[in-house]
């Protein structure tokens, strides 16, 4: 993947061409790669993020460096904390979280399922220190 500026392909994926892997950021989601990071030479990541095993601690406080980032949620629920509101979001709802928003990621059904679009693709996601305590992730069945 590259970060040229100039590159703008056109990009059709459907459900059966990207498999989901479990080496993104997050060990306890799985990721699918939608191709607009390819597509838009680095500038734009879009991608389908499911749970992939019971949250225990949950992402941690972080930010992300990024220009701009949108949840869409597909299935299920999250539950976030966004500096010290906690946010529930739920399949239909669509969340931009501001660039450098202090947020944890703390709780999620055993179906949530979201569409995540970010730029650029490359951005850092580095751990800072909260403003609040954080409730417990509700133990799945």
């Amino acid at each position: 993947m590259t970060n040229n500026a100039f590159v703008n392909l056109f990009s059709h994926i459907k459900p059966g061409d990207t498999e989901f892997r479990t080496d993104g950021l997050r060990d306890f989601f799985q990721y699918r790669d939608l191709g607009v990071a390819d597509a838009t030479g680095g500038r734009v990541l879009a991608q389908v993020v499911r749970a992939n095993k019971a949250p225990e601690k949950g992402t941690g406080w972080h930010i992300h460096e990024a220009q701009f980032h949108i949840v869409i949620m597909l299935k299920g629920w999250a539950r976030f904390m966004y500096g010290d509101k906690e946010t529930l979001v739920s399949a239909g709802d669509c969340v931009h979280q501001q660039p450098g928003i202090v947020h944890y990621l703390f709780d999620y059904s055993p179906d949530m399922e979201y569409i995540e679009i970010i730029g650029p693709s490359d951005f850092a996601s580095p751990g800072v220190e909260g403003p609040c305590e954080v409730p417990a992730p509700t133990p799945w069945a």
